[in-house]
């Protein structure tokens, strides 16, 4: 037994290794999202002015409308990891949660399936979900969520209580990610299953699974805007308009999400030809993550991560050739047996070179937000010209104005603020019929210049307003100046 965790340790271990190497190398993407800007932003407001906002002050549309920062925490680690390294540092803290949720993964899947199993697991998995590996606060819930599903799942598997410690876990959670109220849900289908197992033969141990579950969001009420967090996180699943216009919050599409559909293919096929029998509380579990999956490009994760948790002991148990349990009653080899041996040793060197692969990232990288999102050209065009007044600015370029104390026309805060028809009204500039409502925007909101990404639909409009001319343009941005 003790043989068999050292090896899932080191194996734990080379998995957080190889995935920070792999993330480092290719550091880019995870800058590549407008949201990065004003996400740390915000974070870096909170530290210099010690207040956490309650209304709008980065918007000249929706200024002074309530508006909260309902994850707070996640935007001052941000802008805490900014303050220290710049954008090398926030690199890094976002790395090091994705590690940890490796590690948490790959620690529980193993302890069901064979290391191999495990390990090529983790692979697929994490691999899909690399689309969410962003430096935005959701970052900070994965492995809070992979945590919270194994050990609840497990304690009802075992006929055992839910652990209290993990209340704690779940108050950490709703301060840095709105994903927290997915954690009523889970607790709700592990005590299903607990209940399911027992069938009211154990109702001392039933009575703390509810109580577990009543407590749940009460603790999470211990955050800065009480009860406003969670009633914030149902804003988008409640009918906001901003959903059909944002990519994320689309459906599945099978176009676009390859990867995901690939993934999803595959389970199929597997529930279909190897003959597995799933719990009724696990199926449950599963079509509503997969509900999730379809309706929520967003939420594809929950998914992909999730249900090999709830679904490994089973498919040990139904298949031993996968499983630990038989895995460990074989004869080690040779490798096997000098990790066993030496694993103080690797767990020091893995651990070494992970930090050493940290500290080389923070001090030689020149890492930035992508070009996409920055207009950097184009805002030094605006400063040096001394352009001032309202901007009606692209989407992708909210948060970059957010973090250069511009206000916007509009920017990634959407699950609170530009909606009551401004969204589509924005929306319908871009069509033919979008000219009139172009022009009564720039009069209604005094519009005196335009930042916008050259594909944006409003440009041949601008061309065609009196007063109007084009100023500035690169192959990211475009500057239009009101003359009038």
């Amino acid at each position: 037994m003790e043989q068999s965790r050292r090896i899932r340790l080191v194996i734990c271990l080379l998995m957080v290794l190889a995935v920070t190497a792999q993330l480092l190398f290719y550091s880019s993407e995870l800058l590549k999202d407008p949201d990065n800007w004003w996400q740390v932003k915000v974070g870096l407001d909170m530290l210099a002015n010690r207040i956490i906002p309650v209304a709008d002050t980065y918007s000249h549309t929706f200024a002074g409308q309530p508006w909260i920062a309902k994850e707070w925490l996640s935007q001052v680690l941000l802008g805490s990891a900014y303050t220290a390294f710049g954008w090398s540092g926030v690199i890094v803290i976002t790395v090091s949660s994705v590690g940890l949720m490796t590690f948490i993964l790959t620690w529980y899947l193993s302890a069901a399936l064979k290391p191999i199993v495990a390990i090529a697991a983790v692979i697929a998995v994490t691999i899909v979900v690399s689309s969410v590996y962003n430096a935005r606060p959701l970052i900070f819930s994965l492995p809070i969520i992979v945590l919270w599903t194994a050990v609840l799942f497990q304690a009802a598997r075992e006929r055992q209580p839910p652990p209290f410690w993990l209340l704690a876990l779940i108050a950490l959670w709703a301060n840095l990610h709105g994903t927290f109220t997915f954690g009523f849900v889970i607790a709700a289908f592990a005590g299903l299953d607990f209940l399911a197992r027992t069938r009211l033969s154990q109702p001392r141990i039933l009575a703390q699974w509810i109580a577990f579950g009543l407590l749940c969001p009460l603790v999470t009420l211990i955050n800065p805007y009480g009860i406003k967090a969670i009633l914030a996180t149902f804003t988008v699943t409640s009918g906001n308009e901003a959903v059909a216009y944002i990519g994320e919050w689309n459906p599945f599409n099978a176009r676009t999400d390859v990867l995901p559909e690939i993934l999803l293919l595959i389970v199929v096929a597997a529930l279909l030809i190897t003959r597995i029998r799933i719990r009724w509380t696990y199926a449950a579990f599963f079509i509503f993550t997969l509900h999730l999956f379809l309706a929520y490009s967003r939420f594809q994760y929950l998914w992909l991560l999730l249900v090999p948790i709830v679904l490994a002991a089973d498919i040990a148990e139904q298949f031993p050739a996968l499983s630990t349990r038989q895995w460990m009653g074989e004869a080690r080899d040779g490798l096997e047996r000098a990790i066993a041996k030496h694993y103080r040793r690797i767990t020091g060197v893995v651990v070494v070179g992970w930090f050493a692969a940290c500290a080389a990232f923070l001090n030689f990288s020149t890492v930035a937000p992508s070009d996409t999102t920055s207009a950097s050209g184009a805002l030094a065009f605006a400063e040096t010209q001394g352009l001032s007044g309202n901007v009606l600015n692209s989407y992708n370029f909210g948060g970059t104005l957010i973090f250069h104390g511009i206000k916007t026309y509009i920017d990634g805060r959407t699950d609170q603020l530009f909606l009551n028809g401004f969204m589509s009204a924005t929306a319908e500039m871009g069509t033919a019929a979008g000219k009139p409502i172009l022009q009564k925007t720039i009069e209604d909101h005094n519009i005196k210049w335009a930042l916008l990404t050259p594909d944006d639909a409003r440009i041949p409009f601008f061309n065609e307003l009196s007063g109007w001319r084009k100023a500035y343009e690169d192959k990211f941005a475009i500057v239009y100046i009101n003359g009038n």
